[in-house]
């Protein structure tokens, strides 16, 4: 053996820990060779120290004085579901009410279902450091004695057990087989780190530095993390600089870097790592944004209108605060000398009105810039996009546009076949003429978007409520197999900005298509403030639907307030649903 080992149960020591101990996985670069054996550094030590408005009504108009145009329609109390389609929870509670529906108890399933993930398999794992020989005895009675050390060192991390214990297993394995594989000693680094064992991440690093020209990832990653949290925290950014001129960091190694700098005072260097972030398309992630504030509150010198710039950041790019962050922002503007601003938690009401302060918030509504902007935008990627005639004909398509030309401005347009599958208690054309009677009745132009295979009578689709829906609204029919949605699009564009759409399609996949994330931010919005989704049908009873918002979940300010829209359970929002708590920030004056 090219070293000696001394093992007790109180206290590990690892001598001349040499290159033949530690083999380079396949996985890694030729760089990571092992260095020649006399340019190692033969001794490293092991220390031990012991997370309701609805669609318009003629009641309306004077608390929605925003919307270009509005048509009479009578509202419903008790919503089926509250709020609007993207009100965050709404796709969690309506997946445990179909559940429930079902027969199916979401408790007792989620108490039941065996856990699949890679600790489920449940191993016995010791309470202290092992001799070498007490871990011998150990691994045979293993069932796979092949991967025993491995699963050791993973179990170990999964309990976030004493290192000391980790670090007797790194000794047995280099007395029996006179090597340290470089995947177990990712998973000790790991365990170091995460358990914030400051001193035996820096003697892995030595060990990993002096036995590979470079490191992968993962340790590097591991190594910016460890760094930044102790008094060496500007070897962080040297490794930040060694990987660089491999790969692209991650935003979460700027966090971990930015984070070290902000937390030792640098906030020059936090700033300018921020600043590089941004230049090189990354999006900071929420704990970023964590410490820059929480190092304003102490540090205001120079930070405001940085600090400022990360809350513009947020609104051109819908990006939510979560409540660890949002209480760290309050607290920054409660912090700001002689400005008297002053936080409360808040909702806002369905005509858009924050219950602190009175204030009115931004509209859902485009302007007319904007408006133009996506309707041209949509028109180019999702009607008229390469991919359209997959999913129709150029015959077909014209022949569409031309009808929409030659009648008015629609109010309304249905997708046809959604709207019908909405309950499983009537027919389709009856549900579809329940809807389509509801909308006629307050006065609406309405176009019906279907397919042809709908005109053929049959059970669902009874040849007298068809006429009927003729008679009430405009309807179009295409192919049976073209995708209507575009079509939807187009109609709903076309007919200008007071213009709504019914249909439960949340459009993820068009939303998708378009060019960039502002248009896609763009369209998001237009589909808030004029998607229609029933919330609840009974056959014979009137149709219920969900709200139309009429404000911007967005972060917004009038210069002497602020609203921020913020996560109180990221876990509780689906990516296409809005929050619906606020943080109101006013000034006295």
């Amino acid at each position: 053996m090219m070293g000696s080992l001394v093992v007790s149960k109180s206290r590990t020591c690892v001598k001349h820990l040499c290159t033949s101990w530690v083999v380079s996985p396949l996985y890694l670069r030729p760089a990571l060779a092992c260095l020649p054996q006399q340019n190692i550094v033969h001794a490293v030590r092991f220390i031990i120290n012991p997370h309701t408005q609805y669609y318009r009504t003629k009641g309306d108009e004077q608390a929605h004085g925003r919307v270009a145009k509005e048509k009479g329609f009578t509202p419903r109390t008790r919503p089926a579901f509250p709020n609007s389609v993207f009100t965050a929870g709404t796709a969690r509670r309506t997946a445990e009410y179909m559940k429930k529906r079902a027969g199916v108890d979401t408790e007792e399933l989620s108490n039941n279902t065996p856990s699949r993930g890679r600790g489920s398999v449940k191993i016995t794992l010791p309470d202290h450091p092992l001799t070498t020989s007490e871990w011998a005895k150990f691994k045979e009675s293993s069932s796979k004695p092949d991967r025993f050390e491995m699963q050791m060192m993973e179990g170990l991390l999964a309990a976030n057990a004493d290192v000391n214990i980790a670090k007797s297993l790194l000794a047995y394995v280099v007395q029996d087989k006179g090597t340290l594989s470089y995947e177990l000693l990712l998973r000790y680094l790991t365990l170091c780190v995460t358990g914030g064992h400051h001193s035996e991440v820096f003697d892995t690093y030595n060990i990993m530095r002096t036995c590979f020209k470079t490191l992968d990832t993962g340790a590097s990653s591991l190594f910016i993390k460890g760094f930044s949290q102790t008094e060496r925290w500007r070897e962080a950014l040297e490794v930040l600089e060694g990987m660089k001129k491999a790969l692209l960091p991650s935003p979460r190694n700027y966090s971990d870097a930015i984070a070290g700098a902000a937390l030792h005072g640098d906030t020059e260097t936090s700033w300018m790592l921020y600043d590089e972030l941004l230049e090189l398309g990354l999006v900071p992630n929420q704990d970023t944004w964590q410490c820059l504030f929480q190092s304003g509150i102490t540090q205001h010198r120079q930070q405001g209108d940085k600090l400022f710039s990360v809350l513009s950041y947020m609104r051109d790019n819908q990006i939510y605060p979560e409540e660890p962050l949002i209480k760290t922002v309050k607290a920054w503007f409660e912090s700001l000398p002689d400005q008297k601003w002053s936080g409360k938690f808040s909702f806002v009401v369905p005509s858009g009105e924050c219950t602190n302060c009175k204030a009115s918030l931004e509209s859902i509504q485009l302007t007319e810039d904007e408006y133009a902007e996506l309707k041209d935008k949509v028109m180019k990627k999702v009607i008229e996009g390469s991919d359209i005639f997959k999913k129709t004909t150029p015959e077909e398509l014209k022949g569409f546009k031309s009808f929409v030309k030659q009648r008015p401005p629609f109010d309304i347009v249905i997708d046809g076949l959604n709207v019908a599958n909405t309950t499983p208690k009537a027919t389709h054309s009856e549900t579809l003429l329940a809807v389509v009677s509801e909308l006629q009745q307050q006065g609406l132009n309405i176009l019906v978007l279907g397919r042809k295979h709908m005109l053929q009578p049959s059970r669902n689709w009874d040849r007298q409520n068809m006429s009927k829906i003729k008679q009430k609204a405009h309807c179009f029919f295409t192919e049976n197999i073209s995708e209507d949605d575009p079509f939807l699009l187009y109609a709903a564009l076309h007919s200008g900005a007071h213009c709504n759409f019914l249909s439960r399609d949340l459009m993820r996949d068009h939303k998708a298509c378009l060019p960039d994330s502002a248009t896609r931010r763009l369209f998001f919005k237009w589909q808030r403030g004029h998607q229609l989704v029933i919330s609840h049908y009974i056959p014979g009873k009137r149709v219920r639907f969900q709200r139309i918002l009429v404000y911007d979940t967005i972060v917004q300010t009038s210069g002497s307030s602020w609203h921020i829209p913020y996560d109180e359970n990221r876990g509780d929002r689906a990516t296409y649903e809005v929050p619906q708590k606020w943080l109101c920030l006013t000034q006295e004056h």
